[in-house]
């Protein structure tokens, strides 16, 4: 058993010896002198190499798709990576943008207003009932000589006044809160009246009460801080009247208000620490006296 076993062995260690030595010596001839046994290894070799051709070809296309799905993949990564790093980028220069553009209408406004102010930052603010800014928080307080009272502005308009102030900050009541009352003028014709802040849901705005009924108020029209009550100096932009409300009867009419600043999205205000700032470029004096 163990005999035949080894003979086996032998025959197919031979085979595979001399069979590609015969076929390399029958590719290898000069086709003019190519024997029958030579063309019948040939013959044999031809689907042999056809397959192996074949199967070459195939694991090469293969092993090329793979490295350049790897190459493409690898180039995808890398471009995504740079394409998020372009546009963290680009967030943040239009971040710096917008914050030197409202820096810089601060300090305009600034200059343009007579008197003392202190800048501060909006550092918090609490929500209404109604899904809105209610109070802004200023990271100025008394250390600032900041006081109850003093009038708060943006570049874009009135904000409110200090309602109080605490520690080293200041809390500050919109000029879109109801209990805010502000004696305004409309720009255009010089008509007076007292706005206060009214509460709508997801927006912010405010009626002007004790218009007469005679005075040309229509939508669009500015309506400025007319100085009366001293709590805020003329000239003070407060917002555009978005409707006018007329009854049948009455001595009155009431025109609603849109206010200027977006409470919303505030980050930079001047606090008046003085109660004579006036913008010269927007004293609105025309009008009844």
């Amino acid at each position: 058993m163990n005999y035949f076993k080894r003979l086996r062995d032998v025959v197919i260690a031979i085979a595979l010896l001399v069979v590609p030595f015969l076929f390399l010596s029958a590719h290898l001839k000069d086709p003019a002198h190519v024997g029958p046994i030579d063309r019948a290894i040939l013959g044999a070799s031809a689907p042999v190499q056809w397959f192996a051709h074949e199967v070459a070809d195939a694991a090469s296309g293969a092993i090329e798709e793979y490295v350049y799905l790897v190459d493409v993949g690898r180039d995808n990564d890398r471009l995504r990576r740079e394409n998020a790093r372009l546009r963290d980028e680009e967030r943040r220069l239009r971040g710096e943008a917008a914050e030197n553009r409202r820096v810089r209408e601060l300090l305009g406004l600034r200059r343009r207003l007579e008197g003392e102010t202190v800048a501060a930052e909006v550092i918090a603010s609490d929500i209404s009932n109604v899904f809105r800014v209610s109070t802004i928080h200023l990271d100025r307080g008394p250390r600032e000589l900041i006081q109850a009272g003093m009038p708060v502005v943006a570049a874009d308009g009135l904000v409110g006044y200090v309602r109080r102030v605490h520690g080293n900050y200041s809390d500050v009541m919109l000029v879109a809160d109801p209990q805010c009352k502000v004696d305004v003028v409309i720009r255009r014709t010089g008509a007076r009246g007292m706005l206060g802040g009214v509460e709508e849901r997801n927006r912010y705005a405010a009626n002007i009460q004790f218009l007469e009924r005679d005075d040309d108020v229509r939508v669009g029209d500015e309506v400025f801080t007319s100085g009366l009550g001293h709590r805020f100096p003329a000239g003070i932009l407060v917002g555009h009247v978005t409707r006018v409300t007329r009854r049948e009867y009455g001595l009155y009419q009431q025109a609603e208000v849109t206010p200027s600043v977006d409470f919303s999205d505030l980050r930079e205000v001047l606090v008046l620490t003085t109660t004579s700032n006036v913008p010269a470029d927007l004293n609105a004096t025309t009008g009844r006296e």
